[in-house]
C-alpha cells in the first residue's frame, strides 16, 4: 500500500535543468528521512541527496554538490530534487527512497523505494 510516486524525469540537453518529485502515500511518514539514489547501467547505485523531516539537514553526494538542491514539503509528504547544470554523467534512473527510523542514515537503511524515473542528459 505504501507508494513513492516519482515524476519529472525526462530528456534534457547538457546544462539544462530538471525537477524531480516524489510523493509518498499509504502511511504516515512523519519523522522520516527522504532522498534520492541513482543508478546507471553497469554502475553501482549511487547516493544523490537526502533531507530530514524538518528540512534542516541535507546531505549530497560529492558529484552533485553545488548543482542539485533537495527540499521537502512535510505537509504533503513530498520531496523534490532540483537538478541544474546537468551533465551526461547524470544520466541514470533516479530512485526515491525513505527511511522511517529516526536518526538513521538513508544510505544505511532504506525502508521504501520508488519505481524509478529515467533522467537522460544528451551531449
Amino acid at each position: 500500500q505504501v507508494q513513492l510516486a516519482e515524476s519529472g524525469g525526462g530528456l534534457v540537453q547538457v546544462g539544462g535543468s530538471l525537477r524531480l518529485s516524489c510523493a509518498a502515500s499509504g502511511r504516515t511518514f512523519s519523522g522520516s528521512t527522504m532522498g534520492w539514489f541513482r543508478q546507471a547501467p553497469g554502475k553501482e547505485r549511487e547516493f544523490v541527496a537526502s533531507i530530514n523531516w524538518s528540512g534542516l539537514m541535507t546531505l549530497y553526494g560529492d558529484s552533485v554538490k553545488g548543482r542539485f538542491t533537495i527540499s521537502i514539503d512535510n505537509t504533503k509528504d513530498t520531496v523534490t530534487l532540483q537538478m541544474n547544470s546537468l551533465k551526461p554523467e547524470d544520466t541514470a534512473v533516479y530512485y526515491c527512497a525513505v527511511t522511517m527510523v529516526a536518526g538513521t542514515d538513508l544510505q544505511l537503511g532504506v525502508n521504501y523505494w520508488g519505481q524509478g524515473t529515467q533522467v537522460t542528459v544528451s551531449s
